[in-house]
């Protein structure tokens, strides 16, 4: 084959901006694509490759002759074009978290468990995790390979890119409004998130876990294969506009030392070390921001528990916490195929 026919619902938007992005700067194989959206967005032109294409309402045609659908809509919309998709014959590989936990669809991260791929042919499905959950885990598993990971705490610092475009517009005239001594009223979020921080990232429930901190337990768990592993945290939204931060506090079986841990990392696919606090190197979402590779940098002993390491985590979410993700999960479907 020379290429595949591939189709991005969501292509107007934050996420799906970069997975077209993404899919041309890594050459993927596309012999044609399929620009899809809500209605909304008919007729809108977008490039790829040089060329402009044509955005379409998505229909119950829209995936006749799709091999590779990369869906970048809310959970709403893929629960209902996600299986039409899968009948029409794509595979489908989602960034919503409507089909993360659904046993019957591998939850990936290709550094991780590319071997789950396997798994699509139940549904036809292929869930791509939780953007803070994926920066977290891509560091954690060469550690737990190597020492036995038993328990994580992770406190999140997660930018408004997270949650859209408009997000990214609230925080821009919330931050030269309050610059300005003017009251504002943020759009987007519960409360201003311009020079604040909001506890709040999804619905809470009764006991005021928040839906996020759910899924950085529970999909931890399942992209490690750690049905047991103890997870966690506190997740924050934070006046940054792109890449999320991670405080994160591993503890493991036997003794790991930080400097085991940075061999190991450096050696780790997608990770970048960048360790040396002293001199006031360690990650930074301006940095990293548009870059591939999740950052980790001050590691050091816990000094509050046992066999356990702390460090710092940053990813671009909106690349390898989403669309870079989906991608290679694509390349490893296409090496499948």
């Amino acid at each position: 084959m020379s290429g595949y026919k591939v189709a991005v619902l969501g292509a107007t938007g934050l996420v799906g901006r970069e997975m077209l992005k993404t899919l041309e700067q890594r050459d993927f194989p596309v012999s044609e694509l399929f620009a899809l959206a809500t209605p909304r967005s008919e007729g809108k032109k977008i490039q790829f490759k040089g060329e402009e294409v044509t955005v379409h309402a998505v229909n119950e045609n829209s995936f006749k002759g799709v091999d590779i659908a990369l869906f970048s809509a809310g959970g709403g919309t893929s629960k209902k074009w996600a299986p039409v998709a899968a009948a029409s014959g794509a595979t489908v590989i989602d960034n919503s978290s409507a089909w993360r936990m659904d046993p019957q669809v591998p939850l990936v991260v290709p550094e991780i468990n590319s071997c789950d791929i396997a798994l699509s042919n139940q549904k036809g499905i292929i869930a791509n995790p939780n953007c803070s959950t994926i920066q977290a885990v891509v560091v954690l598993y060469p550690l737990h390979n190597a020492a036995g990971l038993k328990y994580i705490n992770i406190s999140t610092y997660q930018s408004v890119a997270g949650t859209g475009i408009a997000a990214l517009e609230s925080l821009a005239k919330g931050a030269k409004a309050v610059l300005e001594g003017e009251e504002y009223s943020d759009a987007v979020y519960p409360h201003n998130i311009a020079f604040s921080l909001l506890p709040h990232i999804g619905a809470f429930d009764d006991e005021g876990i928040s839906e996020e901190e759910w899924k950085m337990v529970n999909e931890s768990r399942k992209i490690m294969h750690i049905p047991n592993l103890r997870v966690s945290g506190i997740t924050v939204r934070v006046p940054v506009f792109r890449c999320h931060g991670e405080s994160v506090t591993a503890q493991f079986e036997r003794e790991i030392t930080p400097q085991e841990a940075r061999e190991i990392l450096a050696k780790a696919p997608g990770v970048t070390v960048q360790d040396d606090p002293k001199n006031a190197v360690y990650p930074l979402p301006p940095e990293v921001a548009g870059t591939d590779n999740v950052r980790v940098g001050r590691i050091r002993r816990d000094t509050g528990l046992d066999n356990a390491l702390a460090m710092w985590v940053v990813g671009d979410n909106l690349r390898k916490g989403a669309a870079l993700n989906a991608v290679q999960i694509a390349e490893k479907l296409a090496q499948i195929k």
